[in-house]
């Protein structure tokens, strides 16, 4: 079998498309400040609680920050610089042929947990074996395209993917999180969410306040504090991690000096909130980053499950309704831009752009599948007049109802003497606000769209039972979409529980085009099916489109400080570790936190 195979070739790192923009001698990433001070710890504010240390299982919604990468290590890190390419951590190389059809990793033997056992072999198989059968749906789906793995040795893995035709597979491999087989079990994965956790990163856990307090102390016998990908990153001594239930607060602990950094998402707050005397003074710093690679996409998700959501005509009459324009100008100072692609503002995006000859090939098999104002690229979001009361999108959205079946009578829009009603499932003030808003807009066409706030455990188990008929979802979007498309919009998912298809999209043109996506070997035939995936997801009308951001506003203490550098793929500060940061200065006597 193998002997027939074509030659692989050994490499220290592996792309999506073409080659790594780093050589094998290369000391640091170009992001990566290498003299960043060491030392000192930071203090970070999170929203919400958590309940569990296990960030990989199926119940990992209330997974506590910070614990993928800084504490479980995967085979190989990415590289925020390029689109998706990866280089060696755990495993020092990585070996594949032109058809991807099998992976072998090689080891790095210096590597070991944080208890001193070294990493072999067989806790990659023991990782993959387990992540299979009990890890979240997006790995099972991925990991079950891989038709056997095997050590070798005791530092070499091989994966044999013949048949997936599934050019990310090796990557999605490469960054699956290396579990100790000889302390983890499937019963301690699954049921001791509170067990503290042994990895092979830079921190260890050393403090746990369930839902309150997190702290990660660095591992002072790291085994790959030298590798060229760590270099200038895990800088500090302690990361902290202080929860609130309530946004107000973290940002008064904030301007207190209690948190260090924080990242803002209120319009509002950003424009007047921080002019106080810390900021004032220079001790805290306000910047507005830009945003690099695809914005994706959020937006209230129909779940199609739902009978009065199976026609599309009646989700793009609601669609129709959002107001964005009074929206941006009366409660968000004009900062935001309505989205209109699921890979808005890249190359990704279909927005503005005819499809080609190459895009219209691919789709020539599904005929009904893209709308025509669509392939031609001049379809956009309703744009309303400002005012609050547009009349001119209110007929329009009655027009587009009326085509379902549904028609206004004595105020309701009724069907068959059903009239139109539905829940919008929401689990904190911000998202409220936002359906309260867009409910009052439905009511102006005869739609009761009422409004349930839930705390967090309830939300995320409607949401993983699919028992809702509308919220609010998130589509973040990479510069190298791929397997994740599958969980978000794949029939296999559509019914499979605690999967990303919020929606419930069930399309062979949609699962035609994300297997044109992942079996793509040259970029101009990855964007030419992104493209056309673009095309029939925004054809579907699966989501209201809401707004996006071009830059990140973020503030810190002058005591931190970031590399000048930001990384092009993703956003400038990322990680819940915010792994890029030191100290600005030699530490300063703490604060009493506790």
């Amino acid at each position: 079998m193998r002997a027939q195979e074509a030659p692989g070739r050994i490499s220290h790192a592996i792309a999506m498309q073409g080659e790594p923009a780093l050589s094998p001698g290369f000391a640091c990433l170009p992001y990566a400040d290498p003299h960043a001070r060491k030392g000192g710890t930071i203090h970070l504010g999170e929203l919400g609680v958590f309940n569990n240390l296990n960030p990989y299982g199926i119940n990992a919604g209330d997974s506590a920050a910070g614990l993928a990468g800084p504490v479980y290590e995967s085979l190989m890190a990415r590289s925020y610089d390029e689109p998706f390419t990866l280089y060696g951590l755990v495993a020092e190389s990585v070996e594949t042929d032109d058809a991807r059809d099998y992976v072998v990793f090689r080891l790095n033997p210096k590597a070991h947990f944080s208890d001193g056992a070294p990493i072999t072999a067989r806790d990659v198989v023991f990782s993959f074996n387990l992540l299979k059968a009990r890890g979240r749906p997006q790995q099972r789906a991925a990991y079950g395209l891989v038709r056997s793995i095997e050590a070798v040795d005791d530092h070499t893995l091989r994966y044999d993917l013949a048949g997936a035709d599934d050019r990310e597979l090796p990557l999605i491999l490469a960054i699956m999180p290396v579990l100790p087989a000889h302390v983890m079990t499937e019963k301690r994965f699954v049921d001791d969410g509170l067990a503290i956790p042994l990895g092979s990163g830079p921190y260890k856990v050393a403090e746990v306040k369930p839902g309150e307090r997190l702290v990660l102390r660095r591992d002072p016998d790291y085994w790959g504090r030298d590798l060229p990908i760590n270099c200038g990153l895990y800088n500090f001594d302690e990361v902290v991690f202080d929860y609130g239930r309530d946004d107000n607060s973290l940002f008064e602990a904030f301007k207190a000096g209690l948190i260090d950094y924080r990242e803002e998402t209120d319009p509002h707050r950003w424009v007047g909130g921080y002019d106080f005397a810390a900021r004032r003074d220079g001790r805290v710093i306000v910047e507005s980053l830009p945003l690099g690679g695809p914005k994706g996409l959020r937006g209230f998700a129909f779940n199609t499950r739902r009978p009065i959501f199976k026609d599309p005509r009646l989700r793009e009459a609601l669609a129709t309704m959002f107001d964005f324009e009074w929206l941006n100008a009366n409660l968000y100072s004009g900062l935001y831009t309505r989205t209109k692609s699921f890979f808005d503002e890249s190359a990704l995006s279909s927005s503005g752009r005819p499809a080609s000859a190459a895009e219209r090939a691919l789709l020539a098999p599904y005929p009904d599948a893209v709308r025509e104002d669509i392939l031609d690229g001049t379809w956009t979001p309703p744009r309303s007049d400002g005012t609050g009361r547009d009349r001119e999108l209110a007929k329009k959205a009655l027009d587009l109802a009326e085509q379902a079946g549904w028609t206004l009578r004595d105020g309701a829009l009724t069907r068959d003497g059903q009239k139109l009603g539905f829940e919008i499932l929401v689990n904190d003030r911000e998202q409220e606000r936002l359906a309260l808003y867009y409910s009052g807009l439905l009511r102006r066409i005869g739609v009761d769209a009422r409004v349930r706030l839930v705390d967090d455990a309830q939300f995320q188990g409607r949401r993983q039972r699919f028992d809702f008929d509308m919220m609010i979802g998130l589509w973040q979007a990479s510069a190298s979409p791929g397997n994740e498309q599958r969980m978000r919009w794949g029939g296999d998912s559509a019914n499979q529980e605690a999967s990303y298809n919020l929606a419930g999209a069930k399309s062979p043109a949609i699962d035609a085009m994300i297997a044109a996506l992942q079996a793509a070997r040259s970029r101009e035939a990855f964007v030419t099916a992104a493209r056309a995936l673009d095309r029939v997801l925004l054809s579907g009308f699966y989501v209201v489109p809401l707004y996006h951001s071009h830059a990140q506003w973020i503030a810190h203490w002058r005591r931190i400080a970031h590399p000048t550098a930001l990384p092009h793929y993703a956003q400038p500060l990322f990680g819940d570790a915010l792994e890029t940061w030191s100290l600005s200065a030699p530490p300063e006597p703490q604060l009493d936190r506790r």
